[in-house]
């Protein structure tokens, strides 16, 4: 079975999203297979800003800087529950279009998990600025993905990035992340692990009937 997944490396509940769906497939065997699909969260972000979130957030929302960090903070706390560690006073706001370039080249190379994992954790752990072409080449090496450099100084995977977004559009998804099971169940958010299996269940049921 294919498990597609939109989402966004800056996106806290894909990453909450993406842990969940990490549990639930345990033990499932290898013939399930994750596709991970690009979703912008936000396409008009400067590529070199570096606003800090929380302030983003207070402005974005119209709430004050302290409501701003206790809405992160209850994030941070879920996350945590979750075991992935968030620190938002680090996170900047950046592009993510390359990023998404990135894990598509990584997933051509057998690498879309890892390098999906790496990015959002140098994202909302590290604080690194993810949409730096030197970082991206450095964290895709960490995991075993070749050619970055050489990407990112072309526009080779544009379209396939932007063939995720459009059909995002096309089938109705507006938020992130986004699961759809073996073509046939779709999850929207960050659900609990008993209802992504449930998911799974039902779609390998659909599957035999």
């Amino acid at each position: 079975m294919q498990i597609d997944v939109w989402s966004d490396v800056v996106c806290p509940w894909c990453y909450i999203g993406k842990r969940r769906l990490e549990t639930a497939l345990a033990g499932a065997g290898e013939r399930i297979s994750v596709h991970w699909h690009a979703f912008e969260l936000d396409p008009s972000t400067p590529a070199g800003s570096d606003v800090n979130i929380v302030e983003h957030l207070a402005q974005k929302y119209r709430k004050s800087p302290a409501e701003a960090k206790q809405m992160v903070e209850r994030t941070a706390a879920v996350a945590a529950a979750d075991g992935i560690e968030m620190h938002f006073d680090r996170v900047k706001r950046v592009n993510t279009f390359d990023a998404h370039r990135v894990i598509q080249h990584a997933q051509l190379q057998g690498h879309g998990s890892a390098m999906t994992e790496r990015l959002m954790r140098a994202h909302f752990t590290d604080g690194v600025a993810i949409s730096d072409p030197k970082i991206l080449a450095e964290l895709a090496s960490e995991v075993g993905v070749k050619g970055v450099t050489e990407l990112l100084a072309t526009k080779h995977l544009t379209d396939e990035v932007r063939g995720d977004e459009a059909l995002a559009k096309e089938i109705g998804i507006s938020g992130v992340p986004f699961f759809v099971f073996g073509q046939k169940i779709a999850v929207s958010g960050a659900q609990p692990i008993d209802v992504l299996q449930g998911a799974m269940a039902k779609a390998v049921e659909l599957g035999t009937a």
